[in-house]
């Protein structure tokens, strides 16, 4: 598949596994994806097509799940201790965060462990589902759903939406 082609299937891949991630609910951990060229996967696995319902014509991205990621060590030193290997065109990350209005940063503690119990019992609180997802040649795509809107039309698709993320999983894909 030409970069061109990957760059453009990147949205879509990153919605199914919004999608994918929503079957489970909400309240999981961070989940970490390779995104393979599905011409690639039918080339070296021609009897994944039909267990993996990919078409025949192999265009497109096909995410692998990985491993649980650590849940000892902070996201971010996670990620900047990935590297992945040249046979992987890209990667994507399923998170949930809490958002908080700006109102609520004037109260917001110092440290961090006291602020993450705050912000969990604010009463303006919203829980969101990211999923972004990066592709060597430094394109780009993220969703965004907030918990109480799983409607298809209430996903939110902006490359905006988690710039840290991106600039992160972009890192995990250099040489």
């Amino acid at each position: 598949m030409t970069t061109a082609g990957r760059s453009a299937g990147l949205p879509e891949t990153v919605v199914e596994i919004e999608r994918h991630v929503a079957t489970a609910g909400w309240d999981q951990p961070p989940r970490l994806y390779g995104l393979a060229d599905t011409a690639d996967v039918l080339a070296r696995e021609p009897a994944l097509a039909e267990q993996l319902r990919l078409g025949p014509d192999g265009v497109g991205l096909t995410p692998v799940e990985q491993e649980d990621l650590p849940r000892d060590r902070p996201l971010d030193e996670v990620l900047a201790s990935i590297v992945w290997p040249p046979s992987v065109s890209g990667c994507a990350l399923a998170v949930e965060r809490i958002v908080l209005p700006p109102s609520a940063e004037e109260g917001l503690p110092d440290e961090e462990d006291l602020a993450a119990e705050w912000a969990a019992a604010h009463p303006d609180r919203a829980d969101v589902r990211i999923v972004v997802g990066v592709l060597r040649d430094g394109s780009s795509s993220c969703v965004l759903r907030v918990r109480g809107h799983e409607s298809e039309r209430d996903l939110v698709r902006d490359p905006e939406v988690s710039t840290d993320l991106v600039r992160a999983l972009a890192q995990t894909l250099e040489e």
